[in-house]
């Protein structure tokens, strides 16, 4: 454990950052008073809106700023602020926004320790998780950075010397609606292949966590974009829907819910805007008897308890084959009692707080159900009161792990977005491959085994858009994410994402006279 002292260098560093920041690192002392919004190349407060959204400290329930949503006309501010940016950034060569793009990754690196801890303190999830996200978030821009000079159409020869080549264009200005439970890396993923392409953005983060995204738009401004290429706009549903219908908009990629997608898709169709959704899950991980047992147990660990729970694409239907079922459950829940939950600030927390007290809620009704159901809490699900006094009022519970679940369960069949782990039986490959495939979402999938042809095997065969194999929640920027089926559609990471952030033009060059009919 790191005592308290030693994070203390970190707050020079956070006020350099922040210059409006009053606060020390230690948990329950940060506050906030600077603009959440950030247009132009600086920071303000929304033109028009007036709703206050509070903004919490998940590790103590304290509010720690004040969220001034945007109106109409600050959406629209921002996005012809971006649309004036784009004139200039699209113009530019694929190297000279590789070097920017570099640029902004170094400064991230840089300032990772300080990133973290406002991501930290606004989502709870525990400092070592965040780090690991900031390092995800800044890889994200280097590989990106290497595609955009790479980016190019294609010559076609044609008949009698004729030949046709194509463009690959860049579409504007692009929507990017974030989600709370990554909040810095989303708006990378998102920003970064815009960026590459010539596009310029208008990102929306949730409500919940607008801290850490603003820091980002002016890393951008500081490695040398044009100012208004990346704009933040505040706000929840109403800012959203803003966005979402200007005319000036081209494209909209959003990561959340299954239902907020289906409106922003209503939405987009209005103005045929391609989106890219990147929407829920209730993902299959699926045990067989010949795994490494110590690795599977791992993966089943890292399948649900990151992020408090709070990941769409966690593996939560934990499908162990019927000969170990009894010695896998065992060795996973005596691991889970030993995770440590409380302050997310301290360096051997595991576990911090969810994100507020609705959710908390929502999760704690999600076990009282299953338990009304049949399933057996095996450990965890209850509230945690840390001893520290200061992290009384945090949103707190205790990782849980659910037995004797059966398929059709509404633990089983909804997506919790929490730490809790459903463990069902399986006796066969094809009962489990059906079992795995009989639900409305496909984000994810999971398989452990030391035979590889029946993983691949299994792999082929799940609907599901990211599949691992004797690992989970490993998301390298240099392969796509994304969904099947409700999960969305669109890929995020990879080169698969330049596709959804550029457009083809064809180009058809007759070197002889036209033939004509008529």
């Amino acid at each position: 454990m790191v005592p308290r002292p030693l994070l203390q260098p970190l707050v020079p560093r956070l006020r350099r950052l922040l210059p409006g920041l009053a606060m020390s690192s230690a948990t329950g002392s940060f506050s906030l008073q600077q603009p959440l919004n950030y247009r132009g190349g600086a920071r303000l407060q929304p033109a028009d809106g007036g709703q206050v959204e509070e903004v919490y400290e998940p590790a103590t329930g304290r509010v720690i700023a004040k969220l001034l949503c945007s109106g109409e006309k600050e959406v629209d501010l921002a996005v012809q602020s971006a649309k004036a940016a784009f004139k200039v950034w699209s113009q530019m060569s694929g190297m000279e926004r590789c070097r920017v793009l570099l640029e902004a990754a170094r400064i991230i690196r840089e300032q990772r320790d300080e990133i973290a801890t406002l991501e930290t303190i606004n989502n709870g999830k525990s400092i070592f998780e965040a780090r690991a996200d900031i390092d995800v978030s800044w890889q994200c821009l280097e590989y990106y950075a290497g595609l955009a000079g790479s980016l190019a159409g294609e010559h076609i020869q044609l008949p009698g010397g004729s030949f046709g080549y194509t463009r690959r264009e860049p579409l504007g200005v692009c929507a990017g609606i974030g989600a709370w439970n990554y909040p810095f890396q989303i708006a990378c993923w998102k920003a970064a292949p815009a960026l590459a392409c010539g596009n310029a953005m208008v990102f929306k983060p949730s409500p919940f966590t607008p801290i850490s995204v603003v820091r980002l738009a002016e890393i951008f401004t500081q490695a040398g974009m044009p100012k208004g290429l990346f704009n933040v706009v505040q706000g929840g549903v109403a800012t959203g829907q803003f966005l979402c219908h200007h005319p000036d908009v081209a494209k909209i990629s959003f990561t959340g819910s299954v239902p907020t997608g289906v409106k922003i898709m209503e939405m987009a169709a209005k103005g045929i805007k391609p989106v890219t959704l990147e929407l829920g899950g209730k993902s299959p991980l699926i045990i067989f008897s010949d795994c490494a047992l110590e690795n599977a147990v791992n993966g089943a660990l890292m399948a649900n308890f990151l992020t408090q729970g709070e990941v769409c694409c966690n593996g939560t239907r934990v499908f162990v084959e019927r000969k170990i079922l009894d010695t896998f459950t065992k060795e996973v829940v005596k691991r889970t009692q030993k995770i440590k939950v409380g302050d997310p600030l301290l360096e051997d927390t595991r576990m911090g707080a969810l994100i507020n007290r609705p959710h908390l809620d929502r999760v704690q009704n999600f076990i009282k159900q299953a338990k009304e159901q049949g399933a057996q809490v095996l450990c965890g699900g209850d509230l945690y009161v840390p001893d520290d006094p200061k992290l009384k009022n945090g949103f707190y519970m205790r990782p849980c792990v659910l037995g004797n679940c059966t398929d059709d369960m509404t633990c089983v069949k909804e997506e919790i977005f929490g730490p809790v782990m459903s463990i069902l039986p399986f006796d066969t490959e094809e009962e489990v491959v059906e079992r795995a495939n009989n639900t409305k979402f496909g984000l994810a999938g999971g398989v452990f085994t030391r035979d590889i042809q029946k993983a691949h095997r299994v792999v082929a065969a799940l609907n599901a858009g990211m599949c691992f194999i004797n690992n989970y929640n490993v998301s390298p920027v240099e392969l796509p994410f994304g969904g099947y089926k409700a999960s969305g559609f669109g890929r995020e990471n990879g080169r698969a994402a330049i596709e959804y952030y550029s457009q083809l033009k064809t180009v058809c060059v007759e070197m002889g006279d036209v033939e004509s009919v008529f």
